[in-house]
């Protein structure tokens, strides 16, 4: 046993990567839960001592926790309830519906205004939550309008990883560098939210071009839409005000982070239990996603083995020395191998290995160096999700959805939308990154 130990140590590095791109390949594969695989992983991990070091011999049964970013679960969970106890009170559907009446009914603007509702609304809440809440919507309206709902629904992915880039909160990727690099929700506002918006613009009016030959109906169908009945949409008022109060205010505190210096994680932790105390706690946690949880500490425990074997170090080290040290060539390679790989593989493992690699850098070559690489990995990693039909969750949920209603998203029909609006909002990342941090 001591023998295979020393054996373990010897080989730190190339157990715990080998233990990492293992987790990749099964995640990847999807015919087991990426949960089930993160745990496993973690359970590898740690039976093995690969987060034990010289520093720190006693982490296997003490200090393994310190590897968990719990800045990360604890902001995750708190807006999970958040964002469903807001939902339960019919709130965001109710304001999707005063937006398609709006549109009068006009097929182009009707995409266009649910477009706009589902990229702001990532940007506020999970993607994931977006979706859900915008397809029942999408498809009562497609209906009304006798329209093929395909070109909303793909149009709504692509605009869900587009709006989930522009904050801390709006895609995990971004929750994940925010801790790492130490920034506030302000940051992110600054440093993205313009771009995203032009990212937006330009790729939601493309899909309006090219899906223009389907986007026809009637005056009288149109009619229906404009006369939509929004009276009940909002199914407990008292409800939808606490919750639309909390979440406001919640945001706000996230935007005067730099000037109070509470933890965004504290905020939401605030909101969430204000709100618990007017429901039942047992029903509201057991809509918490801890799937997705479980897959974060697993897998930041997986990650944590690389960090303290030094694999973390031998990979920011390779890369600086193919780019020999240039920020112009390593920001490039990140943003464009975070946008493919995230469209082929899960964003949030891929970030999550990142992320610490970044920080590494940021050691070695200082801040300033490495400051305008956290934002490439960002818009990579975010809006790489638009690449593929797999290549985020949102964009999964959505095509089952689509397919039970008998309309089935092949993974080669999106692929042509997907790549292309992944292509233009790379280049676009590409302009801004070298013209605001580069030149």
């Amino acid at each position: 046993m001591e023998h295979m130990h020393t054996l373990i140590n010897e080989n730190a590095v190339i157990v715990s990567a080998s233990i990492l791109i293992v987790a990749y390949i099964f995640i990847a594969w999807e015919k087991i839960s990426k949960v089930t695989i993160a745990l496993l992983g973690a359970c590898i991990t740690l039976f093995l001592g690969l987060l034990q070091t010289e520093k720190n011999p006693q982490a296997l049964g003490e200090y393994f926790t310190n590897f968990i970013d719990f800045n990360v679960i604890f902001l995750l969970v708190s807006m999970m309830i958040i964002v469903h106890i807001a939902a339960k009170s019919g709130m965001f559907t109710w304001m999707a519906n005063e937006i398609l009446k709006h549109t009068k009914g006009k097929p182009k603007l009707v995409l266009f205004s649910l477009a706009t509702f589902t990229a702001i609304a990532s940007a506020f809440l999970d993607n994931v939550t977006t979706v859900i809440l915008v397809m029942p919507i999408t498809f009562a309206a497609c209906k009304k309008l006798d329209l093929n709902p395909v070109p909303f629904l793909i149009t709504e992915i692509i605009c869900s990883n587009i709006g989930g880039t522009a904050t801390l909160i709006g895609d995990p990727p971004n929750i994940i560098i925010g801790s790492a690099a130490g920034f506030s929700f302000m940051d992110f506002i600054k440093e993205l939210t313009d771009i995203v918006a032009y990212i937006f613009l330009v790729c939601t009016g493309l899909l309006i071009f090219l899906f223009r030959k389907q986007l026809k109906s009637t005056p009288e169908k149109m009619a229906s839409v404009a006369e939509i009945d929004n009276s009940n949409s909002i199914t407990d008022k008292l409800l939808a005000w606490r919750s639309g109060i909390v979440l406001l205010l919640v945001i706000l505190g996230f935007m005067a982070h730099d000037l109070t210096h509470i933890p965004t994680f504290l905020i939401a932790m605030i909101g969430a239990s204000i709100l618990l105390i007017f429901e039942k706690p047992a029903k509201i946690l057991v809509e918490v996603e801890w799937n997705t949880i479980f897959f974060f500490i697993g897998l930041f425990i997986i990650i944590g083995g690389l960090e303290a074997s030094g694999g973390i170090r031998l990979m920011a080290n390779w890369l600086l020395e193919v780019t020999n040290g240039s920020q112009s060539a390593t920001a490039m390679i990140i943003l464009w191998a975070s946008g493919i790989l995230s469209g082929i593989i899960d964003n949030i493992p891929y970030t999550a290995t990142m992320a610490p690699m970044l920080a590494t850098i940021s050691q070695t070559m200082g801040h300033q160096y490495t400051h305008p690489l956290w934002w490439c990995l960002s818009l990579g990693a975010c809006l790489g999700g638009n690449l593929t039909i797999i290549g985020a969750a949102a964009n999964v949920i959505v095509s089952e959805n689509s397919a039970k209603h008998g309309h089935p998203i092949s993974f080669m029909y999106y692929l042509k939308y997907g790549a292309l609006t992944t292509l233009i909002a790379l280049l676009m990342s590409t302009a801004y990154i070298y013209l605001r941090f580069l030149r």
